[in-house]
C-alpha cells in the first residue's frame, strides 16, 4: 500500500470538502448539519495551521484522508492538551490509512510539547473507537443525548491519549 502522509496545502480543499460533506449529508459522525464551502474550509485549516499540524494522507495520488488537532480549551493551563480530529473518505475505510495518519499526526504533536490529546466520537462509531484504542488511547467520558441529528439523540464520548515523557 502506498500512502504518503503530508502536510495540508491550497489545492487539498476542495477534496477535504468532499470528505467533510459526506459525513454531514449522511451521518452523524459531526454535528454539523449545513455543507462546508471551499472558502469556510480554507479559513477552518489556516486558523489551525497557525499552531497545529493538519495532515493529508495520500492513497495512490488521491486524498484518502485529513487529521488535525486543535487546541482543547483556550485558558492558559488547557495549553497543553489538543483535541485530535481524523476523517476518511468512505472509499478508503478499512485499508489501515487512518492509523498510519493518525500516528504521523500523534508523532507531529509530541515535539510541540502536546501532553495530552482528546478525540470526541460521535456514537456508536465502532471503527473509530477501534482506531483510537489501538492508537492507546482511553475512553474517559461519555456525554449522553448530547446532539441532536437525524430527528434523534447521539451520545458522544472521549478517549484521551496521554503523552509519553511530557
Amino acid at each position: 500500500m502506498t500512502v504518503v502522509i503530508r502536510p495540508v496545502g491550497a489545492a487539498d480543499v476542495a477534496a477535504i470538502c468532499d470528505i467533510y460533506n459526506h459525513y454531514i449529508h449522511d451521518t452523524v459522525i459531526t454535528f454539523e448539519e449545513e455543507p462546508v464551502s471551499e472558502k469556510e474550509m480554507a479559513g477552518r485549516i489556516a486558523l489551525v495551521t497557525e499552531r497545529h499540524p493538519w495532515l493529508i494522507a495520500e492513497y495512490h495520488g488521491e486524498l484518502a484522508g485529513y487529521a488535525y488537532a486543535t487546541s482543547w480549551k483556550t485558558r492558559s493551563a488547557y495549553r497543553f492538551a489538543v483535541e485530535t480530529t481524523i476523517y476518511l473518505s468512505h472509499r478508503q475505510t478499512g485499508q489501515s490509512i487512518g492509523t498510519k495518519l493518525y500516528r504521523a499526526l500523534i508523532d507531529e504533536l509530541r515535539p510541540l510539547g502536546v501532553h495530552c490529546a482528546l478525540g470526541g466520537i460521535a456514537l456508536p462509531n465502532p471503527a473509530s473507537i477501534a482506531l483510537h484504542e489501538k492508537l492507546g488511547f482511553t475512553k474517559i467520558a461519555q456525554f449522553r443525548e448530547v446532539g441532536w441529528k437525524f430527528g434523534r439523540w447521539v451520545d458522544v464520548g472521549y478517549w484521551e491519549l496521554l503523552m509519553e515523557g511530557q
